[in-house]
């Protein structure tokens, strides 16, 4: 039986290990080569890391481990995805990136490659939909300094520094969609 699901952040590198497994089963190992190969300029995990993530899931009910034994070789665990760990990476898969540039390069990229790797004609949708995302919090955030007192200096420049940063990714998602051949609106 699973244990109870503890929050995650959506920031967490399970989501692509669960994307790397709805590819195909895999050992541990290789789930933290392809991280490594794939993402490695946007996670930073440990092969211990890996493992320990790889044990909660499990424990989660996430995903199920067969041994295979080897010749010569201490015995290994192959990975797959339940049904339970499916609807959990679909539900991540779909969902939007918050509008924190930290998040939007660290999730969203990872969310662009799945979406790109596993359903490409999802890729304009999902680069769009974050688009428009930034989009409203951008409208938020100049509101927000609209309404600002003027004597609040340090505050006016706070939200100018996040107003310019969230310009600077609604460039950015247009070039992901140019970078993989897609074009899309801003």
């Amino acid at each position: 039986m699973a244990s109870p699901q503890r929050p995650v952040s959506a920031l967490s590198p399970e989501h692509p290990l669960l994307g790397f497994l709805a590819q195909q089963p895999a050992h541990g190992y290789e789930l933290h080569q392809q991280l490594a190969t794939h993402l490695g300029h946007i996670w930073h995990v440990s092969l211990s890391q890996t493992y320990n993530i790889l044990t909660r899931l499990e424990a989660q009910g996430f995903i199920t481990g067969t041994i295979q034994q080897q010749v010569k070789l201490p015995a290994r665990r192959r990975f797959r995805l339940t049904a339970a760990g499916r609807r959990r990476f679909e539900a991540w898969l779909h969902s939007v990136t918050s509008c924190s540039v930290h998040a939007i390069r660290v999730d969203f990229t990872t969310r662009l490659y799945f979406v790109h790797a596993l359903d490409p004609d999802k890729t304009r949708e999902l680069i769009e939909t974050q688009i428009a995302e930034t989009q409203h919090c951008l409208s938020h955030l100049h509101t927000m300094l609209t309404d600002l007192p003027p004597e609040q200096i340090f505050n006016h420049l706070g939200v100018e520094l996040r107003i310019r940063q969230l310009s600077s990714v609604i460039e950015w998602l247009a070039e992901c969609g140019a970078a993989l051949g897609i074009q899309v609106a801003r």
